[in-house]
């Protein structure tokens, strides 16, 4: 069966074609671009603002958000995943965050099967009543997992560095996503830069790759600078943002945050495109 033609299925077996909650994935097309310490600030500074933020680590089979934060899940999504666990057992609050864990090494996560997919849909509908804003930590590339949770998420967010392969499979995960909803949205934020000048630089890059080639446009949120203490907060385990408040990568993050706020604040929950996944 295609993946469009599972994820179909998928839609018109999730309870509700219409979700109260907004949901942000964010993604890359290759790792080591730093996004789960996007994923992390990120949230981190939206609780701050005043938001109740939920994340979502689905790489499913190597999460490391629970490293970032210094946490040790006695439960996580694979328990969740074989029906051993509800979606209340092995979510997890830190630092204002409610996070909701992967499991680590588990080759069977790395590819779902459809009752896997239509479960933790059903059960991340739970968060309606308890968060403001999901945000979707995915795993890198283009598998089904990337895929399925883009089309789930109201905007997606790619982390592009100044790295060509970052940016030549960033395209890719575009490409795949707009085949099949031609209605999504694609926001870029570009990390571990060297100044605002080469954000902006591999930003234009890419949107102008996407724009000949697919025609489809992009937007810009911001640029995240590379910066040492981002490294040494990651020893300590704690987010960048709490550890080294001032420093220019915490900066950046805020401002980020900022916008994105203002961007879920005006997102309207409308009805089902097809292939759109809701929970």
């Amino acid at each position: 069966m295609s993946q469009a033609s599972t994820l179909h299925k998928i839609n018109e077996s999730v309870i509700g074609s219409v979700s109260r909650l907004k949901k942000i994935a964010i993604t890359s097309g290759k790792g080591g671009v730093g996004k789960t310490n996007v994923v992390v600030n990120l949230g981190v500074a939206l609780t701050g603002m005043g938001m109740k933020v939920a994340i979502l680590d689905a790489d499913y089979g190597l999460g490391n958000i629970d490293i970032l934060l210094g946490i040790e899940p006695q439960l996580d999504i694979s328990d969740l995943l074989k029906d051993a666990a509800a979606l209340e057992d092995i979510m997890i609050e830190k630092n204002g965050l409610l996070i909701i864990p992967a499991g680590s090494g588990v080759q069977s996560l790395t590819q779902l099967s459809e009752y896997q997919e239509i479960l933790l849909y059903k059960e991340l509908k739970k968060l309606e009543k308890m968060a403001d804003l999901l945000i979707i930590d995915t795993a890198a590339g283009i598998s089904d997992n990337v895929i399925s949770l883009l089309l789930a998420a109201d905007e997606v967010i790619l982390v592009v560095s100044p790295d060509n392969t970052s940016i030549v499979d960033s395209y890719a995960v575009i490409k795949v996503a707009a085949e099949l909803d031609a209605f999504k949205s694609f926001t870029v934020i570009t990390n571990m830069v060297r100044d605002e000048e080469e954000g902006t630089d591999v930003f234009l890059k890419f949107s102008r790759a996407v724009k000949k080639f697919l025609n489809r446009e992009v937007h810009y949120l911001g640029y995240v600078l590379k910066d040492e203490n981002l490294l040494t907060a990651m020893k300590y385990q704690e987010p960048v943002l709490q550890k080294f408040p001032d420093a220019a990568c915490s900066k950046n993050f805020l401002q980020l945050a900022g916008e994105l706020k203002k961007r879920v604040e005006q997102m309207e929950p409308g009805p089902a495109q097809k292939f759109r996944l809701d929970f």
